[in-house]
């Protein structure tokens, strides 16, 4: 459907910005019927809510020519939860009602108040803000909303998931109550709907949410790995897609911090957004993103919130999201307004079962697939080099006569080779993963090469907490200090796992994991001990000295709170 039914300047800007139909959500709120009714959208990130909310909120704006009276208190009201959402609507309802002479204003945090206030009191058609900001300018007697009209909260889930109920309860009483209210929202958990009881009346209710829930234009990857090859398989992933920009999602400040350090060390153009970033310092963060002159940001959940960049087509999730939302509202930065993008979850071995169970309550449909080899990006590279090298490009005299010198003294085959060492040397080098567990070897007579003589030692994990040869070896390396090839036979049970060491290195093995027991960057809560002798003179010696077998039939293990499958190791007993 065209945009018939707008005024004039509307469909004029929204002509020269390259929109030729209305996206589905778009389509829904200009529907007949509609245009004057509070209205509860669903709708998935990326999918042109702005610009929807921005025509659905035009009938209370305009007048009878589609243009905007003399400015003075706001008609309008748009609350977003962070400043960088924020600033993305103003820019939005900008250009959108540019022609039509609105005079649009910007409350957020960040920002200097008492410049808001100035332009409060000079007037305004919009006002658009962050709830904090809105409340403050509110109880200071700046912002005047006596004569709103319409109300819009855009991602009202993650306004409440942020602690912003207070600021919008008081924000929504003091505007005028037959206003309009637009509520948009991704997700509509139980908060969402008793706030929509409270301040809206008889709501249309829009989904534009496809059934899978996973965003259509977005392909869903996971890959498994070491805890201790995590770094490596991110710039694997970065060197195979060599994205236009993309976004690594960390949890902590302190996880973005040591990431971006990393990236930057290895020639990655990065940057980083968490919370103890200044407004300025994102800001530039930004620009830089837009301006490729960075192409890699690595960002906290609620820092990445409210991020257009119409370039992202990589989200890495290098620490799990928290639940499937989460997991939605991460991916959903890219593959937006059409455009496709990839989401790829990097899973320690032992969380597998917890994001299959993560991916199932997402209803995504993710592929499991292996970390990118070396081969594969260095494969990858050539394909690139030479579909660049070879478009068809203009070419100036200065070039060509730069370019008959170069011949007169060098081969062809070396000009090209020289060519290609050049643009290799401005890449990260892709990264050597470690062997994903022991490898398949036949079984040799007798011991292996120096395991002649070797020391077993237990640990307090077994088949029960997802053990795995494939994130216990690194795990013993990064306690114990050791390599992988200094680990024999490992065996695991049920409840217990394990392993022999040789007797040279198993006292500098045995200090090595007292020192690290209370290292918070270790698996802690897994105990680490010598066992006297072989595993089975180690089982004899506890049935001998263990209480009598029980003899009737033993109860099936329940878990316990926070226990349940896919919740990674259970600690102790």
């Amino acid at each position: 459907m065209p945009f018939s039914r707008l005024p004039a300047l509307l469909a004029e800007a929204l002509s020269e910005r390259g929109y030729a139909a209305p996206t589905p959500v778009q389509a829904a709120v200009l529907e007949e019927g509609a245009d004057s009714r509070d209205l509860i959208v669903s709708a998935q990130t990326g999918s042109g809510k702005t610009v929807a909310f921005g025509l659905a909120i035009a009938p209370q704006l305009l007048d009878a020519d589609g243009r905007m009276d003399r400015p003075g208190a706001p008609l309008a009201l748009a609350i977003a939860p962070t400043r960088e959402l924020a600033l993305q609507v103003s820019r939005e309802l900008m250009w959108l009602y540019g022609k039509a002479g609105a005079r649009i204003v910007s409350c957020v945090g960040g920002m200097d108040p008492s410049k808001e206030r100035r332009n409060l009191s000079h007037g305004a058609h919009i006002v658009v803000g962050t709830p904090g900001r809105l409340r403050d300018h509110l109880e200071r007697g700046a912002l005047d909303l006596s004569g709103l009209r319409v109300v819009v909260l855009d991602e009202a889930d993650e306004m409440l998931d942020m602690g912003f109920r207070e600021d919008l309860e008081e924000i929504l009483d003091a505007t005028p109550e037959n206003r309009r209210t637009l509520l948009f929202s991704a997700t509509m958990p139980k908060p969402i709907t008793m706030l929509a009881k409270r301040y809206q009346r008889d709501a249309l209710r829009i989904s534009t949410m496809t059934e899978d829930r996973g965003h259509g234009d977005i392909t869903y990857q996971a890959v498994t790995v070491a805890p201790s090859d995590i770094e490596a398989a991110v710039v694997n992933l970065l060197r195979l897609h060599e994205p236009d920009t993309a976004i690594l999602f960390c949890a902590t400040r302190d996880a973005v911090r040591h990431l971006h350090a990393s990236l930057i060390e290895r020639g990655f153009d990065a940057v980083a957004l968490s919370g103890e970033h200044s407004q300025s310092e994102r800001n530039h963060a930004l620009q830089a993103l837009r301006d490729r002159r960075a192409r890699v940001c690595v960002a906290t959940d609620v820092a990445a919130r409210g991020i257009d960049l119409p370039s992202l087509s990589l989200v890495v999730h290098v620490e799990l999201p928290r639940d499937h939302e989460a997991l939605q509202h991460r991916s959903g930065r890219t593959g937006r307004a059409g455009k496709k993008g990839t989401a790829v979850l990097i899973v320690p071995y032992q969380r597998r079962r917890r994001v299959e169970s993560m991916l199932r309550g997402a209803r995504i449909q993710a592929e499991w697939v292996p970390v990118p080899t070396a081969e594969q990006i260095r494969a990858a590279d050539q394909e690139r080099l030479i579909a660049a090298l070879t478009q068809p490009v203009e070419i100036e005299d200065e070039d060509r006569a730069l370019g008959a010198k170069l011949m007169a003294e060098l081969s062809p085959e070396d000009i090209a080779a020289m060519l290609v060492r050049s643009h290799r040397s401005k890449l990260p080098a892709p990264e050597e993963m470690v062997d994903q567990g022991p490898k398949p070897r036949e079984r040799p007579e007798g011991p292996r090469p120096g395991f002649e003589d070797t020391v077993w030692f237990r640990m307090d994990v077994g088949r029960r907490h997802n053990a795995d040869p494939r994130w216990l070896l690194p795990l013993l390396c990064r306690r114990g200090h050791i390599t992988k090839q200094d680990i024999g036979a490992i065996r695991i049970a049920a409840d217990e796992t394990m392993f022999e060491i040789p007797r040279h290195a198993a006292s500098r093995f045995v200090a090595a994991v007292k020192r690290t027991a209370g290292d918070p960057n270790t698996e802690d809560g897994i105990r680490i001990e010598p066992i006297q002798g072989s595993p089975r003179e180690a089982a004899r010696h506890n049935r001998r000295s263990g209480p009598p077998p029980v003899r009737h039939q033993a109860k099936p293990f329940r878990a316990g709170p926070g226990q349940g499958q896919g919740q990674g190791p259970r600690r102790g007993r």
